[in-house]
């Protein structure tokens, strides 16, 4: 382990993990005591076939669903013990959320859109505008502000999607199959400037998907299958991805 990685402090933290549904008298192990470490600014592909848990392990990270067991540390505050209006305003401080169907409100503008963050965070319409426009900018989409959602193709959706997570600078970005409607030429742009954008910001990433190719792109990568951790792997080419 290099000394750099030494130096370089946990992001996420989690420790025996487990969520666990009730069907009747039979009970489903989605995750099945899972224990990870996340470097600050690194990019962590957790990948596995549909229903081997994966997902549900974002959504405990991301405290849209609640554990069952086990502690989820993002930088340094365990969220398996925060009030819902705790975990709600750390939510909005700390987190950016990138969707599979770029969850983007149809009646407004990619601008408006891009805006919503800034406008939880109580920030000034005039501060606001101008991060917005600036952050469209850096996707690509100063010709698209004024467009909604229907008025453009979905890699420019989800180019907006990506404007809207980074805008107010969140120290942790989750991605929950960002690429899964892209065409392949979109998805390589797509995760690019996903790339990119966290390098450039120093940002942390965890993202979701069941795509092996879009494993490149991360520092670390975490097989899941059945609850389970079956493989991690550090990833020392991810840069040559960017």
């Amino acid at each position: 382990m290099s000394e750099e990685v030494k130096a370089r402090k946990k992001m996420i933290e989690v420790r025996n993990l487990k969520k666990i549904y009730r069907m009747g008298d039979e009970k489903i192990k989605a995750v099945d005591d899972v224990s990870f470490d996340v470097l600050d600014g690194d990019f962590c592909c957790l990948i596995g076939t549909s229903g081997s848990g994966k997902s549900t392990i974002l959504n405990l990270l991301a405290g849209i669903e609640k554990a069952t067991s086990g502690d989820i540390i993002l930088r340094g505050k365990n969220i398996t013990r925060m009030s819902e209006a705790r975990l709600a305003g750390f939510r909005q401080s700390s987190l950016g959320f990138v969707f599979q169907s770029y969850n983007l409100i149809g009646t407004m503008t990619a601008l408006e859109n891009v805006e919503l963050p800034l406008i939880f965070k109580r920030e000034k319409r005039k501060v606001r505008r101008k991060k917005s426009e600036e952050m469209l900018k850096k996707v690509g989409l100063e010709k698209r502000m004024d467009h909604k959602p229907s008025e453009m193709s979905g890699g420019q959706q989800q180019r907006v999607g990506i404007a809207r997570a980074f805008v107010a600078k969140p120290k942790i970005i989750f991605a929950d199959e960002p690429t899964g409607n892209l065409d392949t030429k979109t998805t390589v742009e797509v995760m690019t400037l996903i790339k990119q954008m966290a390098r450039e910001n120093h940002q942390t990433i965890v993202m979701v998907t069941h795509d092996p190719t879009l494993t490149e792109y991360a520092d670390k990568v975490i097989r899941i299958s059945d609850g389970k951790i079956v493989e991690t792997k550090i990833n020392q080419a991810a840069d040559a991805a960017v």
